[in-house]
This record gives C-alpha cells, sequence and structure tokens, in this order.
C-alpha cells in the first residue's frame, strides 16, 4: 500500500510539468495591403507556430483588402495550421480581408468595426482590376473566388448566404424575412450586425462576438495566462518580392557566370557575380518563409564537389555528377513550400513550379551559353579577360603564340576526355578538349588547335 502510495506521488511528480505548461498563442498583423510581402510574413508566422505546436493561431486584421492571388496563397496557409484559428476585425476588414477571415474557424470584431464589401479584385495586364475589364472575366473572376469562399465558409460553419453577398452584388440577402442586403449592393456588416442572432436555434449572423481588445479576446477564449508570440514584419519581405519575381533571372545570371568563369580561370569577376545572384536567389526562398538556410549549405557542397572534378581530380565523373545532383536539389527545393511535421519529400504539385522556374533557366542559360562559346573568344573583352586572368601568360598574344608553338604535338590523356579533360605533353599538363569524340585515358593524342584557352586535341 504504502508502494502504489508512492508510486503515485511520483507519476504526479512526473506528469505536473507537462500538465502545468502553458498554452501557446501566436498573433499574426494583417495591417497593410494584402500583397506578396504579406504572404511571406503569414507563411513565416504560422510555420513558427507549427513548429511550436501552438494551439491557437490569431490574425489581428485591419485592411482595405488586397490582390486575389495573394488572399489564395494566404488561405492554402491557414489551412496547413492544425490548431485553433480565429480573425480579429480590429477596425475593418474589407474586401480580401474578409475572404481570409472567412478561413479562420472563428471570427470576433472589435466594436465600431466593420467587415464586407469583398468584390474581387486581380490586377491584369495593363495594371487593370476585374471591375475594369469585360463583364464576362468578372463574371468569371466572381464565380471563381465565390466557390471558394463559400468552401471556406461551409467548412467554418458560417453562413453562406451571407458570404456571397459580400462578394457578389447580385445576391439578395434575406434572413427570417427581413431584407439585410438589397440585389445591386454588396454587403458591409458593423461589429453589432455581424454579431446579431437569427433562426431556430438561434445564430451569429457571422461574429461570434464582440470584444474591446486582443487580451480580451485571448481571456475569453480561454487563453488568458498563454504564452503570447507576436510575429513582426522584418521589412525585408518587400525585397525579397521583388527577388522572387526576378529568380529566374537570377537563376540565368548565377549559370552564365559560372560558366564564363571556368572559361576564364583567375579572374574572379564572373565567380563572383555568379555567387552574388545564387545568394540573392536563396535569400528571397529565405524571406518568403519558402526554405531554411540549410540549403545554402547544400550548394556549397555541390560546388565544391564540381570544383575538384574539373581541377583538382579531373574525369573521375562522380564527384561531378554528385555535385550537379546536389546544385540542382539545392536550387529547387530553395523554393519549395515544406511546414513542420509534414511528409519529408516533397509532393509533385510542391516541386512543379519550382522545376518550370529551373528548366527555364536552365534552357536559357544553354542557348546563351552556346552563343558565347562561339562569340566570345574572339571578343576583345574575352582577350582583356584572358590576358588578365590565365595563370602564366602575361598577355593575349603570348598565349596565342605558345599555342601555335603546340600545334602537333602528342602527348597523353591523363584523365578520360568527355569531351574535356587533361593530357600531359612532355613535362606540362594542359586542359584540352576534342571535338566531340570519347577519348579513354592513357590513349595518345595530338593537338590540332585551340579552344579558347583549351586545347583541341585528336586521338593520334
Amino acid at each position: 500500500m504504502l508502494m502504489m502510495s508512492l508510486l503515485a506521488l511520483l507519476g504526479a511528480r512526473t506528469d505536473s510539468p507537462a500538465a502545468d505548461a502553458p498554452k501557446r498563442v501566436y498573433i499574426i498583423p494583417i495591417r497593410e495591403d494584402i500583397e506578396s510581402p504579406l504572404v511571406y510574413v503569414i507563411r513565416r508566422g504560422v510555420k513558427e507556430a507549427m513548429a511550436a505546436k501552438a494551439q491557437l493561431l490569431v490574425l489581428d486584421m485591419d485592411t482595405d483588402g488586397g490582390r486575389i492571388d495573394a488572399t489564395l496563397d494566404i488561405i492554402h496557409i491557414l489551412n496547413e495550421f492544425k490548431g485553433e484559428t480565429v480573425t480579429y476585425v480590429n477596425t475593418k476588414a474589407f474586401s480580401a480581408g474578409s475572404f481570409i477571415s472567412v478561413a479562420t474557424q472563428k471570427i470576433y470584431m472589435a466594436p465600431e468595426s466593420v467587415i464586407g464589401a469583398a468584390a474581387p479584385v486581380m490586377l491584369a495586364p495593363g495594371g487593370q482590376s476585374t471591375q475594369d475589364l469585360p463583364s464576362t472575366v468578372e463574371v468569371k473572376e466572381v464565380s471563381a473566388v465565390r466557390a471558394l469562399v463559400r468552401t471556406c465558409a461551409e467548412k467554418n460553419g458560417y453562413n453562406v448566404d451571407v458570404v456571397e453577398a459580400m462578394i457578389d452584388k447580385n445576391k439578395e440577402l434575406t434572413v427570417d424575412g427581413v431584407t439585410l442586403n438589397k440585389k445591386g449592393d454588396l454587403l458591409t456588416l458593423t461589429s453589432s450586425e455581424a454579431e446579431k442572432t437569427y433562426g431556430k436555434p438561434p445564430k451569429p449572423l457571422l461574429s461570434s462576438g464582440t470584444v474591446s481588445s486582443l487580451d480580451d479576446l485571448l481571456k475569453k477564449l480561454g487563453y488568458a495566462d498563454a504564452q503570447v508570440t507576436r510575429i513582426q514584419p522584418s521589412g525585408a519581405e518587400k525585397f525579397a518580392a521583388w527577388i522572387n519575381v526576378i529568380s529566374p533571372l537570377l537563376l540565368v545570371i548565377g549559370l552564365i557566370g559560372i560558366y564564363i568563369e571556368f572559361k576564364t580561370p583567375g579572374v574572379f569577376i564572373p565567380g563572383i557575380v555568379a555567387a552574388v545572384a545564387f545568394l540573392l536567389y536563396f535569400f528571397g526562398g529565405y524571406v518568403a518563409g519558402l526554405s531554411g538556410m540549410e540549403w545554402i549549405v547544400v550548394f556549397i557542397i555541390g560546388m565544391a564537389l564540381v570544383i575538384s572534378e574539373f581541377f583538382v581530380h579531373p574525369g573521375t565523373v562522380l564527384p561531378g555528377v554528385c555535385g550537379v545532383a546536389l546544385i540542382l536539389i539545392a536550387l529547387v527545393m530553395a523554393m519549395v513550400d515544406v511546414y513542420p511535421g509534414g511528409p519529408m519529400l516533397p509532393s509533385l504539385p510542391q516541386v512543379r513550379w519550382p522545376l518550370e522556374e529551373l528548366g527555364i533557366a536552365l534552357i536559357t542559360s544553354l542557348v546563351i551559353m552556346g552563343i558565347l562559346a562561339r562569340v566570345l573568344p574572339s571578343t576583345p573583352v574575352y582577350r582583356t579577360l584572358v590576358s588578365h586572368g590565365a595563370s602564366g601568360v602575361s598577355s593575349i598574344a603570348k598565349m596565342e603564340k605558345e599555342q601555335e608553338s603546340r600545334l602537333g604535338q602528342t602527348g597523353v590523356a591523363i584523365s578520360n576526355l568527355r569531351p574535356g579533360g587533361k593530357a600531359q605533353f612532355g613535362r606540362d599538363v594542359l586542359d584540352v578538349i576534342t571535338r566531340g569524340e570519347m577519348i579513354a585515358k592513357g590513349e595518345s593524342v595530338r593537338i590540332i588547335g585551340s579552344s579558347g584557352s583549351d586545347a583541341l586535341v585528336e586521338a593520334a
């Protein structure tokens, strides 16, 4: 009996820390137009809340609305959070703000706040909104938005007719015989109107209640003693939004910079430009909340393996293949939206957009590289770069004279030529390239010309 009492006491002491652990609440402000920078803030906040195992996520809403595409992204992000979601309308939630509010499980409003007037606005070529576009386009946009918001409303238990009256000006809203919105108007509700109950049993029109502050809201929801984390915009989101728009261009600049660096070893300027382009690319993904800095490390490891393939262990193939694979994986994963607790491997829809961007960048880079391979060696810029950067050569004239003196020399391939590699001629080891044929390590080769700073060879 004494032993059982002791074990019970020990069990109680063991369980008490977990039982006494405070609840966690994350509050994300929506205090600006709903555009890409705000998407990044909300994505970061949701991922931090999920990683911290928060029980409640609150959107502190005061917005005039914004872009539909950004709104759709935000709704999808909110759906990833498995805890309780609440919108606190702090002054106003117009247009896209009301869409996002309906995507949360509950809506509370501050005194004298308003919600509604949710006509969809999506930028089109020339900066037009849907209101400026032909009526057929407007009808199509309204239909698509209505379907999405109706799904959110049904999922979270809101009156679908109320939500549709906020979107569609042709929707008349009548509840319990009272016309709340006439045809031709968009529904807008004050805090008192939104919390008014209708039907049997009585149910609020939209709002679960009016509370004077966020602190009062947390008390009402049972989170008075919770550990509260408030997500703050970092100021880098707007810069990151611009970077992500040009991310394919940054990839092209990075790949071309690496190519020119390999063709003009020792110059460094193309390599520095490439490094800056790739850093900006990864920075954009990091600030957008898409990826962590670990993919920069993977990218650097991949580059190190490729460099070792070219300059340290030419012809071994495996380091180069592994390096290229790591580089491609890092570039794709830097733009994949992965959430804490989700699958280790991303799904096809998650990688489709990054793969498309990388594919466009690779094709563009290969075309530019092909043009540069033909044009660059004959340009004064290339000759200037080589004259300053090629090791052991003080001027382009001296390099050309040395290349001419080697014509006809025979040597031995000291790496597999696929078609590039290294060969030894007497005591000298040169970078060589064939016209496309593969030559195995140990076979004799003859210099028949030059390709940039490389010697052009054939099987002897």
